[in-house]
């Protein structure tokens, strides 16, 4: 409600006695029930609040019952099912009427009898109230005004802040009761469980709700009263509202912005060092709780226990929070206010009504760009660090891996042993496999791997989550040089020229697995060849005998039988 009605209906036809102009003599002082030759009032009903009586001068609305002294009625508002509207003291009523209304309160209740001399007098109205009759009337009195009245606000609530103000030109939502003078509920937006939303001082609400709304705080709690000049004056609302109805509006402001605002940004925990902000491209994984600007709950990514990922600055979220997210470090908490504008506009969504104003409060986890490459900070370096491992090392270290906002994943300290990997051989992530590069025996360092070089969107069901950064910090305990790429075996020294002979020692001229086998850890064992290092040995060397087996008969014969320069497609011997 509060809007201008274009609506009109025409006014209730006048009530037949109270619009005879006719007033003879002087009024007699009010007194109690006695002679009929004075005015007498019995107060009936007299309500607790009495904020203000009937003056003369004011404007009433009342109802009433007019009977004879023997309970004939001749006249009655209800029975037009409309109040009786009237200057008080401007002569537009009988004398006794204008005199028995001051002084009375809004629900007030009062019995009047009024002498003849003060009523219709000796000659009555024809056909309607006879020469000096006596007249009672039970009135009740609705509402009261003055054309000297303005607004009224009262304000019983006021939040603990108050950041800002509506101002001309704001856009509000805001709930209310709409109330007669008399209490009498005409229209409520509680009912419809929908917010009323408008821009305030821009005409597209009654002059009086425009004004009373003014400088009213978010999640403020105030009632207007307004008279019906600055209402729906003399016509009503040609529905609820009656014509010269005072409306009282019990308002609570649940959100309010203006379409020039930009969004809003309260910092509200910096970390110490911020290496690097956010920039448009990154990718962002942060906790947010989603609220109105009453406080109203609507979402929270901790409730779903999974952080919110995203890319900013590419319209992957609502433009506010695209432009909110820049700048931000990582671990760092922000609050985010954002118009709708910049949200979901006017028709909102899911749970978010339309206009609303919406609060973030983040905390952001990591980010990264999809064009980083790891970062390696070394922490220590022993003196002698001439050997630097390499693609086909095998390599022992201990790891604590954590995310980058602290929490640990994993740690060998905490198993007691340590992780081994062949360098080069996919037995771990890009990121780990490059950080773990050109490093020497007793370093130690910190290995930061973007997702997309670590365990991707997918994550780690359970372990690691999608989209994270990840952090290792590092000590290289041991290092087996590994061999050259392409070799799973190579001689320490000159190649016998009679190597099948050697191996095939029952000289049959076929070389079973065994045989072969048995000749191969022969010379590990003795120095003269070497293995890649952290690979079964057994799994090699059925690798290296079934590449020389060309005919898969299970024997290799002399034929068969080529070392590796001379057969460049095979990688053993």
């Amino acid at each position: 409600m509060a809007f201008r009605a274009r609506g009109w209906r025409s006014p209730p036809p006048p009530p037949l006695l109270l619009l005879l102009l006719w007033v003879t003599g002087q009024a007699a002082p009010v007194a109690g029930l006695g002679l009929d030759t004075e005015l007498q009032i019995e107060r009936r009903f007299v309500p607790d609040e009495c904020p203000r009586t009937v003056r003369s001068g004011d404007f009433v609305r009342y109802h009433y019952v007019g009977t004879f002294p023997d309970g004939q009625k001749f006249d009655s508002s209800y029975d037009r099912d409309s109040t009786f509207n009237v200057f008080v003291g401007k002569g537009q009523l009988i004398a006794g009427m204008d005199q028995a209304l001051v002084g009375m309160c809004v629900n007030e209740r009062r019995f009047v009898k009024i002498p003849p001399k003060l009523a219709y007098g000796s000659e009555g109205v024809s056909g309607v109230i006879p020469p000096d009759s006596v007249l009672h009337f039970d009135v009740l009195l609705m509402d009261i005004w003055n054309s000297e009245d303005q607004v009224q606000v009262h304000t019983y609530f006021t939040p603990p802040t108050c950041p800002r103000t509506i101002q001309v030109s704001d856009f509000v939502r805001y709930h209310y009761n709409g109330t007669f003078l008399d209490g009498t509920l005409f229209d409520s937006s509680h009912n419809r469980m929908k917010t009323y939303d408008t821009y305030v001082g821009i005409g597209w609400l009654i002059p009086g709700m425009d004004k009373g709304l003014l400088g009213m705080c978010v999640g403020e709690k105030r009632i207007i009263t307004i008279p019906p000049f600055l209402a729906y004056g003399e016509d009503g609302d040609g529905k609820d509202i009656p014509g010269q109805a005072s409306l009282v509006f019990d308002v609570a402001l649940l959100d309010l912005h203006n379409p020039k605002d930009g969004i809003s940004i309260e910092n509200k925990v910096v970390p110490e060092n911020c290496e690097r902000r956010s920039q448009s491209g990154d990718f962002l994984r942060y906790h947010y709780n989603g609220t109105l600007l009453d406080g109203t709950f609507f979402d929270s990514s901790y409730s779903r226990n999974r952080t919110f990922d995203t890319y900013i600055g590419q319209g992957y979220v609502i433009a506010g929070m695209d432009e909110g997210l820049l700048g931000v470090c990582i671990g760092e908490k922000r609050r985010i206010v954002v118009p709708p504008h910049l949200g979901y506009g006017e028709e909102g969504r899911g749970n978010i009504p339309g206009s609303a104003v919406l609060v973030f409060d983040i905390h952001v986890i990591d980010f990264h760009n999809p064009s980083d490459s790891i970062s390696i900070i070394s922490h220590y370096k022993p003196p002698d660090c001439s050997v630097l491992s390499k693609k086909g090392d095998y390599l022992k270290y201990h790891y604590n891996a954590s995310l980058l906002d602290g929490t640990l994943l994993d740690s060998t300290w905490n198993l007691g042993k340590t992780y081994n990997i062949v360098l080069g051989s996919g037995q771990v992530v890009l990121g780990m496999d490059m950080g773990l590069r050109e490093m020497c025996v007793g370093e130690k360092r910190t290995v930061v791997v973007p997702p997309h070089l670590g365990y991707g969107e997918a994550g780690v069901d359970g372990e690691v989550p999608g989209s994270a950064v990840l952090v290792f910090d590092i000590e290289l305990l041991e290092l087996v040089a590994g061999l050259p790429e392409g070799y799973m075996f190579i001689w320490n020294g000159e190649v016998s020229p009679n190597l099948f002979e050697e191996i095939d020692k029952d000289g049959n001229g076929e070389v079973l697995l065994e045989e072969f086998s048995e000749y191969i850890h022969a010379q590990v064992a003795s120095g003269k060849g070497k293995l890649a290092p952290g690979f079964d040995a057994d799994m090699i060397v059925k690798n290296m005998f079934t590449n020389q087996d060309r005919n898969g008969d299970g024997k290799v014969t002399a034929e068969e039988f080529k070392l590796k320069d001379q057969e460049a497609k095979h990688d053993e011997l």
